[in-house]
């Protein structure tokens, strides 16, 4: 089974990375957190440690079924900074394989001009850098093979979205349930 990515760099946002991580994993689908920094372990933007599961250079393109980008300052901006990173969404969104960011993150996407004539959403005062997209303020916007989030508010329904186009909205709905949110 192919891999979800989720990319990890100082001064991510908590909330927009480990929410998705846990829904996602609870609903059956393979994560694996990524720091593309020089050690396993990344800082959030609260001062929260976390120990990543891969380094950047130890994954495979090949592997990977999603890319998914935790907003958080400096977090959005290291991430956007990244050489690897930026090769890896690059041929992702050559490919039309998927692609999802929350928060200040969609920055990192509308940058490249992957965001053209897309409706999008992100973390407001970064919605100038979606350059091309068509802004919704939505807290979570699809639009083809990218998913976007506007903020760590946003963050559980932002990870329901992408269980619902993994495994439906039946899995949404079950997991819902099992954590006590009302739908």
């Amino acid at each position: 089974m192919k891999t979800i990515f989720v990319f990890l760099a100082d001064g991510f946002e908590e909330v927009e990375a480990l929410a998705p991580v846990d829904v996602l994993r609870r609903a059956g689908l393979t994560v694996e957190t990524v720091s593309v920094m020089e050690g396993p372990v990344v800082v959030g933007a609260h001062g929260v440690p976390v120990v990543a599961d891969s380094m950047f250079g130890d994954i495979a393109l090949e592997d990977a079924q999603m890319l998914l980008l935790p907003g958080g300052m400096p977090g959005a901006s290291n991430l956007d900074a990244h050489e690897g990173l930026d090769s890896m969404i690059r041929v992702f969104a050559s490919e039309g394989k998927d692609l999802a960011a929350i928060c200040a993150a969609p920055l990192v996407f509308g940058k490249r001009g992957l965001l053209e004539g897309r409706k999008a959403t992100c973390y407001p005062g970064f919605e100038e850098l979606l350059k091309g997209a068509e802004y919704t303020a939505a807290l979570v916007e699809q639009d083809g093979n990218i998913i976007t989030g506007k903020g760590p508010g946003a963050a559980m329904d932002f990870a329901f979205a992408i269980v619902e186009k993994y495994v439906g909205i039946e899995k949404v709905k079950e997991l819902k349930q099992g954590m006590m949110i009302k739908d």
